[in-house]
């Protein structure tokens, strides 16, 4: 017998980013999905399952539906509401195309109390705040939608609803608290959170979970209108709506705006061929009436940043409706390139953007470079010029006592140097490799240590360094007396930052910020992405592409790294050099097939931040065996190492650059 096919809560969130996207969910043989594979990894990021499980104990005594079986959970609510007084977890409710596994739901008699609970943070402080960000909006959404499925199946009741949100100002009251909220996988890949046994009445007071009522913000949800395609609908009429076409499983066009650019149902070459289709572009071959070969020229959407709402400039979304589609439709009258004051030499964000465009449509694939600034800005710098990158983490329960939820982890930092006769050295580094050690004095304490020694020039990339250093000074401002080099340590991280207003004397230089004024390659499509700038460099660098497709890197006559050893960094594939990320080291390579399958891990590569947070909070899990705990620790180092490696090629292919023109 065929399943009903609903609406749920879960489908109905894709809706309200797009309703195409209700044509293109769930049919993974047919249609390329981009959103991250790996279910395990995208949940310990995002947090929710913890914090999921962590409010049903702020509820003691409550009924939790396990089944999985639609039809079974819904049986199994129903003869539990038939009691005066339950309070029920993952409550299952349907109506005839709408279905919901509610979070928390409490029953009073003759009252429903919906709590939907979100791993977003919240400032008790700033509530009405909350509530009037746009950005919430899909929270309440949510709970709008759970809220009409309840009436519907028991319109007997009066129902409540509630959000259930991590309290920024709260503190955590034990240690180890988020590590009694693992995460762990059956048999089916399917994630949920295993709860340790001496969790305690003390490691929930005072909750770090915060309710708040909305039901005066679901009257403003239910009132305003939203777009049925040719008429204007209330709240319940949309969802109505949306179900018409999901349950029917009927195609959807939804008229294309800028929220295209984050669409998921997208296709890698590899995908297309075997036979994967792209929902984006059906959407948009539907809508345009385009052919493949319109798709290989670049649009709008691919403009850096937004284009803006200036007296002549039409945003983005207004350039689709008027027509403008293509790159190669815009003028300059669309983006008015200027400079803007205050910024020093080199381009505006108007300029830089009116030149990608100018690029795209004269075919022009030769790189920019503002030669005269970028070479007094390389004049400015004193040796040895030291390149940092920093790993962190923050997650909504956590680890020590005394931290608010959210509150910044920095528990690794890479460390190179260049010298002034161009040698490189991977001079130090740094990894918290203890569980339940609150990481980030010490953090500070081993950069101050390995930066304090000369007058070098410190360098970071997109000021995420930055924030983080200060951050921690806040941090430490809260442990007076508690910790004997705190004024030592705070004055070292006001003399390489911004602080109370006041320069430090040697300031990191952001070198973000030097892509982004004088520096830009086609190649990169827009983006300042050091993941991006990197293999366009490389790949336009004859200086580059000599030196490191040797292996000099991490060789005794070479370049000392901590990590590597006798490493070739450019590689080439169909004529193009390899992204050096792609070429790290799979994990677990060494591990019998035997073992395996005690892995905690799902995933051996570890290629970007996101990656390396959640690989750092799966080593705090005291579940894990210390063969993929070590594992783990030298992909993190690996993977550090070559972030602030990265930054050094940058350097040294400007350098390059300038010197053979220079020469010439």
């Amino acid at each position: 017998m065929e399943k009903n096919r609903y609406l749920t809560k879960s489908i109905f969130k894709l809706a309200t980013e797009c309703p195409t996207k209700l044509f293109c969910t769930g049919k993974k043989d047919k249609y390329a999905n981009q959103k991250p594979k790996n279910s395990f990894l995208l949940a310990l990021a995002d947090g929710g399952n913890q914090v999921g499980e962590l409010a049903k104990h702020y509820f003691p005594g409550g009924e939790e539906i396990k089944t999985q079986d639609h039809d079974k959970a819904l049986e199994q609510t129903n003869e539990l509401l038939g009691l005066d007084q339950v309070t029920i977890f993952e409550a299952a409710i349907a109506t005839d195309k709408l279905f919901i596994r509610a979070d928390i739901l409490v029953k009073d008699k003759n009252r429903l109390s919906l709590y939907e609970v979100k791993a977003k943070s919240i400032d008790p402080k700033e509530k009405n705040k909350f509530l009037q960000n746009k950005q919430n909006r899909p929270y309440l959404y949510d709970v709008a939608f759970q809220k009409i499925v309840i009436e519907r199946a028991y319109p007997q009741y009066e129902v409540s609803v509630n959000l259930m949100l991590v309290d920024k100002s709260a503190k955590c009251p034990t240690d180890g608290l988020n590590q009694k909220f693992q995460l762990v996988k059956d048999s089916n890949n399917r994630v949920s959170v295993s709860v340790s046994e001496t969790l305690t009445e003390e490691d929930l007071i005072p909750p770090i979970l915060r309710k708040m009522n909305v039901d005066a913000e679901y009257k403003n949800i239910y009132s305003d209108t939203y777009d049925g395609g040719e008429q204007s609908l209330n709240f319940e009429q949309w969802v109505d709506w949306l179900a018409d076409y999901y349950v029917p499983d009927s195609p959807f066009s939804t008229p294309i705006s800028t929220a295209c650019a984050k669409c998921e149902f997208r296709t890698t070459d590899d995908e297309e061929r075997i036979g994967l289709e792209s929902g984006f572009k059906r959407c948009w071959k539907d809508q345009l009436g385009w052919n493949d070969q319109d798709f290989e020229c670049p649009t709008v959407l691919d403009v850096w940043q937004a284009i803006g709402r200036g007296k002549d400039e039409r945003d983005k979304n207004q350039l689709i409706q008027d027509g403008i589609i293509k790159m190669s439709q815009l003028s300059k009258a669309n983006i008015i390139p200027k400079p803007e004051k205050n910024i020093g030499p080199g381009l505006s964000q108007k300029e830089r953007q009116w030149l990608q465009v100018e690029k795209v449509q004269n075919g022009d694939y030769s790189i920019w470079l503002d030669r005269e600034s970028l070479r007094r800005e390389m004049y400015s710098w004193d040796f040895p010029l030291h390149f940092i990158d920093f790993e962190t983490a923050s997650v909504a329960i956590p680890f020590y006592a005394g931290r608010g939820p959210y509150e910044g982890i920095a528990f690794q930092f890479s460390h190179h140097v260049v010298s002034e006769d161009g040698s490189v050295e991977h001079f130090g580094q740094f990894l918290n490799k203890e569980r339940g050690t609150f990481p980030n004095f010490e953090f500070v304490r081993a950069l101050n240590a390995q930066l304090k020694d000369d007058n070098g020039t410190i360098f970071q990339y997109a000021r995420h360094e930055y924030n983080t250093l200060n951050m921690i000074y806040r941090q430490f401002q809260d442990e007076k007396g508690q910790i004997a080099d705190r004024d030592e340590l705070c004055e070292f991280i006001k003399s390489i930052t911004h602080k109370d207003e006041c320069k430090g004397k040697r300031t990191m230089v952001d070198l973000w910020e030097i892509v982004k004024r004088y520096y830009y390659d086609p190649a990169t499509k827009g983006s300042n992405s050091i993941k991006d700038v990197l293999p366009a460099i490389l790949n336009s660098s004859t200086f580059l592409q000599n030196k490191y497709s040797k292996p000099i890197y991490g060789s005794k006559d070479g370049i000392r790294s901590k990590d590597f050893e006798n490493k070739i960094w450019i590689k080439y594939k169909d004529g193009k050099v390899i992204d050096p990320y792609k070429s790290l080291p799979p994990m677990f390579q060494n591990i019998p097939e035997s073992d395996m399958r005690y892995l905690m891990s799902s995933d051996d590569e570890l290629r970007e931040g996101g990656a390396a947070m959640t690989a750092y909070t799966r080593m705090q899990s005291e579940e894990m065996l210390d063969f993929e705990r070590e594992e783990i620790q030298k992909a993190l180092l690996k993977y550090c190492e070559l972030d602030s490696m990265a930054m050094v090629m940058i350097y040294e292919g400007w350098k390059a650059l300038l010197q053979k023109e220079q020469q010439n």
